[in-house]
């Protein structure tokens, strides 16, 4: 049956406890401990059975139960503080928030991890959107966020008596979460319209608050589309190449003209990964439509203020469609751009020129983007490098791909007791200093005793968590009463525990730690230093590698009798991610080196005083100071064919380590029963990793790095009806035909001389400009140390700024070098196209070398 009347029934709360509404509707409760409080103290274990929905609670609540609590006083006047605490945190914008709140963001990202009571993220890049936009909340950054809200989310985990991996979905009711339908003032819901290949549909929009930050989500679920648009937004993640492309159609395109229509001013453009990419050609084209600009002076202007950040370092992570598909899309679209089909198609190859090749949404956001970032500093020499050829005769070094590491948002990971005991001796307002080393200096007025016996608080939560949802799995799988009752007996609440919580992908390696069973279990049952592991994650649906990774996993504990020493734990969330972080004494991670862009994981761990022992890869290759954790190997690189070579070197060093160092090191106590050495790990961890790795810092760093330029950058070329774009523009036209005929005619320097150190070499270039001026083009010194492969190490550019005019366009550029090393050195001479719009050298795409 169709056409329902519809209507909504929401929860009958007492006046006096009015401002839980505000609460529940605010992801700022997830964070906040006080505000977790109200509904554990409400009813806890109706909290934990509705998955910490605090909308779906009130709706479950019983009306005696709301009532007792209104009649409760001391409760009552909690909910007022705490209920005042929000309205305080919204409304005043911190100091340091106000300078940093002019400019106004749009960030994009397919996923945005949350809480786990909004089941629309699939993994660590929605985890890394969440946390990015509590930060930005904290910070006050006026930022909004733009995302699909999928009727099924992600996909749900179990295991069957195999071990392999069963995949399901569950409906998410959104009526009973936190997010609302975005409503009209005379009540209707607000929708925008998109084209998709001819066929019009239409997008719901819901919002969601996160502290001060609004993300707005779309929605394709509504009775006016056909029964197949309606599902375009059911799946994260699901579908088909050509579902991807819709989605990804909504998210960039949808995007754009759903904040034209809601008249949120845009400034800056953030893609987080190239699923957003689109939106780069939706707002050029909002652009051209309302302040009749061409279609190069629009790209000019989106380019100038859009920031990408890519967390793939392998090319088949990227997303990328077949012409014939783009072709069924936009060739329609094309038309209002002004260009046509073929020419859009090369605006996202790597050779445009090449017409059977993909188009990919990366390629689109690199080359269309003035501010571009890997999330570590390792991903981002791998992205260097990997897309080394969008760039001609350009050294990889010189690629404007720079490094904004990933961190994570603090409060959302910090446990209950964590939080109390830095809050103690860091100061009430500690959070507001997270990124500052100083702060962090202060953990050493922790005494041991304190800091140990919360650290022990949490393993033992963590081992009864493990204990109930080993013995929910096992009741769901129909095992035997005497297995069920084994499940209490699973895990040492004192032993040393290992936690590797991840995507099972395959470059992951998730089961390394079990390549020599019989060594893997002397160190588990060693009778004077016990050890015990558990392990989480999901393996894509269509990833049948990673599925036979989690079966290997289960065999191995069944086949060897495991079971209460190694526990899987099946359906990966958040809350998993939590009890985990918070509990294990030691993070693994073993991914194949340079496959991992960033992680977070080993971050959230470290906030609860968890040591992390982990291959040099990602953030942990530059947080890794041998004191404050354990590298597996040392940074090497492997060829893929000495794969198994590498799988069996890396996994003896972690057994090693585990044998030799952790587990001694973890049960050398002294007569108190205090692991001294420990616990100084744990403190110079708190100072090295946390001080850093946090999404403040890392926000801050994209305010200071592209927000704010790119904002600036949005506000001159827009002023005097683009004035400045048209010039700018212009001008590049004119230099891209007049830049083939700049010619070096001589390079002269002493280089008969050996010079010593601090010694001044003159150079002295003669460089033929025809009909272009000395202002509009650089002429620099690219030198450095002369390696064995005949590249440059250590290099660096010396700009030749004194010029002087020869005769009929030649000119004599000239400066000089100082001798700060010594060796054997080496260098050319670049030419670049200069304009003070310009910002990296290489943006044009022309350069002259000799």
């Amino acid at each position: 049956m169709q056409n329902f009347k519809k209507f909504k029934v929401i929860p009958d709360v007492p006046k006096k406890l009015g401002g839980l509404y505000d609460i529940v509707y605010n992801v700022w409760l997830c964070w906040n401990p006080d505000a977790i409080k109200l509904f554990l103290r409400m009813d806890e274990e109706l909290w934990n059975k509705t998955q910490h929905n605090p909308v779906k609670m009130l709706g479950e609540i019983s009306q005696a139960r709301l009532d007792e609590l209104a009649n409760d006083e001391g409760y009552v006047k909690e909910v007022a503080r705490v209920h005042k605490r929000l309205e305080d945190y919204i409304t005043n914008i911190k100091k340091q928030g106000s300078e940093k709140n002019g400019c106004s963001i749009a960030y994009f990202s397919l996923e945005y991890g949350l809480t786990e009571a909004l089941p629309i993220y699939s993994g660590g890049l929605g985890v890394l959107s969440g946390d990015h936009i509590k930060s930005a909340s904290d910070i006050g950054l006026n930022l909004t966020g733009i995302s699909l809200l999928y009727q099924s989310g992600y996909f749900r985990q179990y295991l069957n008596q195999d071990g392999w991996q069963q995949d399901f979905n569950r409906n998410n009711d959104f009526h009973n979460m936190p997010v609302k339908e975005l409503r009209q003032e005379n009540s209707q819901t607000v929708e925008i319209e998109l084209d998709l290949a001819g066929r019009k549909i239409g997008l719901k929009v819901w919002k969601l608050a996160v502290g001060r930050i609004t993300i707005y989500f779309m929605d394709s679920n509504i009775e006016e589309n056909s029964e197949l648009d309606r599902k375009l937004t059911a799946q994260l993640y699901g579908g088909d190449r050509e579902m991807r492309l819709q989605q990804e159609i909504i998210l960039g395109i949808g995007g754009v003209i759903l904040l034209d229509k809601l008249g949120i001013r845009v400034d800056v453009i953030h893609m987080n990964e190239g699923h957003s990419s689109f939106a780069i050609f939706e707002r050029a084209r909002l652009l051209m439509e309302k302040h009749s600009l061409t279609f190069p002076q629009a790209m000019e202007i989106t380019r100038k203020s859009s920031v990408f950040t890519t967390h793939t370092p392998v090319p088949a992570g990227n997303d990328e469609f077949h012409p014939d598909l783009i072709r069924k899309y936009f060739k329609e679209y094309t038309r209002q751009l002004g260009i046509s089909i073929d020419e859009f198609l090369g605006l996202g190859r790597l050779n445009p020129q090449k017409h059977g090749e993909n188009f990919s949404m990366p390629v689109v956001a690199i080359q269309y983007s003035a501010y571009l970032n890997g999330v570590s500093k390792l991903h981002s020499e791998v992205a260097r490098k990997m897309w080394e050829n969008l760039w001609h005769q350009v050294p990889v070094e010189h690629i404007p791909i720079k490094a904004v590491t990933n961190g994570v948002h603090l409060p959302t990971w910090l446990s209950f007791e964590m939080n109390e005991l830095l809050r103690r001796y860091l100061g009430d307002r500690w959070q507001e200093k997270q990124d500052s080393k100083d702060l962090w200096e202060k953990i050493h007025k922790i005494p041991d005793p304190e800091l140990w016996r919360v650290h022990s608080v949490r393993r033992r939560y963590l081992v009864y968590f493990i204990r109930e949802r080993l013995k929910k799995q096992l009741i769901e799988k129909g095992a035997s009463g005497p297995a069920i009752d084994e499940s209490s007996e699973a895990l040492n609440p004192e032993a040393l525990t290992i936690g590797f919580a991840r995507r099972f992908a395959a470059y992951k390696r998730g089961d390394l730690i079990f390549k020599d069973i019989q060594r893997l279990m002397e160190i588990l049952n060693n009778p004077q230093q016990p050890a015990q592991l558990i392990l989480a994650g999901k393996a894509h649906p269509q990833d049948h590698a990673g599925k036979e990774i989690i079966k290997k996993i289960i065999r191995h504990i069944n086949t060897h009798n495991l079971i209460k020493k190694v526990i899987f734990i099946e359906d990966y969330d958040m809350n998993v991610a939590r009890y985990m972080v918070q509990g294990v004494d030691v993070w693994l991670n073993n991914p194949l080196r340079s496959h991992e862009a960033s992680g977070t994981s080993g971050m959230k761990a470290s906030v609860n005083g968890v040591l992390n022992l982990s291959v040099l890869d990602g953030w942990w290759d530059e947080a890794y100071d041998n004191s404050n954790g354990w590298a597996i190997g040392s940074g090497e690189t492997y060829k893929n064919s000495d794969r198994d070579y590498q799988d069996e070197v890396e996994s003896k060093d972690i057994y090693s380590i585990l044998e030799n160092t952790i587990a001694p090191m973890f049960y050398e106590r002294e007569p108190n029963g205090l692991p001294r050495q420990w616990i100084k790990m744990m403190k110079n961890a708190f100072i090295s990793i946390v001080s850093h790795f946090n999404t403040h810092r890392m926000v801050k760093e994209y305010y200071d790095k592209f927000y704010w330029e790119a904002g600036t950058n949005y506000s001159t070329l827009s002023k005097d009806n683009f004035r400045q774009t048209k010039e700018l523009v212009a001008w590049k036209n004119k230099t891209r035909k007049e830049f083939h005929n700049i010619e070096i005619k001589k390079i002269n320097f002493d280089e008969t001389k050996v010079y010593t150190l601090r010694d001044k070499i003159k150079i002295e270039v003669e460089v033929f400009l025809g009909n272009l001026k000395p202002g509009e083009i650089s002429v620099d010194i690219y030198y450095g140390n002369i390696a064995a492969d005949d590249r440059l190490n250590q290099s660096s550019i010396k700009n030749l700024k004194d010029v002087v005019p020869v005769n009929n366009g030649r000119y004599i550029f000239s400066g000089f070098l100082t001798c700060q090393r010594t060796g054997s050195f080496g260098f050319k001479i670049r030419i670049t196209p200069s304009h003070p719009l310009i910002i990296d050298p290489y943006e044009m795409n022309l350069v002259i070398w000799k």
